[in-house]
């Protein structure tokens, strides 16, 4: 199994290449989608982030209020590091059971973690290839303010509470330009694709030889 972390700043082009690897064939385990399973109404995760922020967190029917929750944490760091600690070993957990499900089925799948916040959470080190996809600041600004009708201050503030680019592009093992097309980005994941195709075929050959010679011996 080839474990791969997808990184990246917001709106650099990480859902793209996402999207991309899905249709070559990759398991893809979303942390934001997990970040959603485990505050889903009834969760211990719900019961937990209420009694950390308040109800007013909460909507009418129950559900967690995104909106109010990033009003909350956005801007405010010491917010933000007690919902981090409530949420991440949870998200954790998850990613780990999707996985060993995935490695279950494919010892040889290609199980690509899509985690935004995977170099400011230190995890950069727990997987064999990290994958930056990497567009300029200012671009990314431009993007959530044209592209999402984010107001500049929103779209600033959201770039600033991730990692500086500098931070992340040193944990890259693979960089991806994000500033162009959509196009121009998913060719560039097609060519990771076909070395890590080659790099499995040299890994298998690599143990039948070493498979053989022991049985020589």
């Amino acid at each position: 199994m080839q474990r791969i972390g997808l990184t990246g700043g917001i709106a650099a082009g990480k859902s793209v290449a996402a999207r991309r690897f899905i249709e070559l064939g990759a398991v893809l385990i979303d942390a934001d989608a997990l970040a959603r399973e485990v505050v889903a109404p009834g969760t211990l995760g719900l019961e937990q982030v209420v009694e950390t922020f308040g109800p007013e967190v909460l909507a009418a029917d129950g559900s967690l209020d995104r909106a109010a929750l990033a009003a909350r944490v956005f801007g405010d760091a010491e917010a933000r590091r007690r919902l981090e600690a409530l949420l991440h070993p949870q998200v954790r957990r998850l990613a780990a059971e999707r996985e060993a499900a995935a490695a279950a089925i494919d010892p040889d799948a290609v199980v690509v973690h899509d985690i935004p916040l995977l170099v400011e959470t230190g995890q950069a080190e727990t997987f064999g290839m990290v994958v930056v996809v990497h567009a300029p600041q200012e671009q990314r600004v431009s993007r959530l303010v044209d592209g999402r009708g984010m107001p500049e201050a929103e779209a600033r503030a959201r770039v600033a509470a991730q990692a500086e680019d500098d931070a992340r592009l040193a944990a890259a093992d693979v960089v991806l330009d994000g500033t162009g097309t959509d196009d121009e980005l998913r060719h560039q994941v097609d060519v990771l694709w076909s070395r890590l195709a080659q790099e499995r075929s040299a890994e298998r050959d690599a143990d039948l030889a070493s498979a053989e010679e022991h049985r020589r011996r």
